[in-house]
């Protein structure tokens, strides 16, 4: 018990104040989510708009996070971290999970948002692993490979839109359903594990 107790106050000494910026990011994530599953259980629209409305939302936090860190100078590996596992909450599995409670539920749909979202991961990953790489000395990156993940609110948008115009636009192809707003999710996801589509780093 007196062990843990040091271990646990070190752990909130090392956060600064971007870092909880970044934990209400991946709370609008979270929340996100849970509202998709209660649209789901319940019919509700107001449950499922304000589902898709907690994105931009999120988007908001993510780059107050970024200002008040180079405001404050305060970098560390720790609130990297902790703002890469936020945005895949936020701008991967909610956007997902969105998408699945609008109707895009089928096998197909289902494995390309699975994709998707593995896309997210794996961009923000190497994005970790190689930033010190492409800072070249500089002590800042200067441009993302692939399209940075908060991006996946644009697919978001347009399935909003789609929803609210009532069609997701469903098809057969050699006899499986998939419905066509979904390939906004698969295009989006190839485009942040892009190599060769650099994008300058604000």
């Amino acid at each position: 018990m007196t062990e843990a107790a040091p271990r646990h106050f070190s752990m909130i000494r090392g956060f600064h104040l971007a870092d909880f910026f970044t934990l209400a990011n991946a709370a609008c994530g979270v929340a996100g989510v849970f509202l998709a599953m209660l649209y789901v259980a319940s019919g509700s629209l107001a449950q499922f708009f304000g589902a898709a409305a907690l994105a931009p939302a999120a988007l908001v936090f993510d780059v107050i996070d970024g200002r008040v860190a180079r405001w404050r100078q305060q970098h560390s590996p720790l609130g990297r971290e902790l703002d890469s596992l936020a945005d895949v909450i936020s701008f991967g599995v909610a956007p997902a999970c969105i998408g699945f409670a609008a109707g895009m539920d089928s096998a197909v749909d289902q494995l390309i948002l699975m994709y998707f979202v593995g896309c997210g991961v794996s961009r923000l990953a190497r994005y970790n692993v190689t930033a010190d790489e492409l800072a070249a000395g500089t002590g800042k990156v200067r441009y993302f490979e692939g399209t940075p993940i908060p991006t996946s609110v644009v697919p978001l948008g347009l399935l909003m839109m789609a929803f609210h115009q009532g069609t997701l636009y469903p098809v057969r192809v050699l006899g499986a359903e998939i419905h066509l707003v979904v390939l906004l999710f698969l295009l989006s996801g190839s485009l942040m594990i892009s190599k060769t589509l650099r994008i300058p780093k604000p």
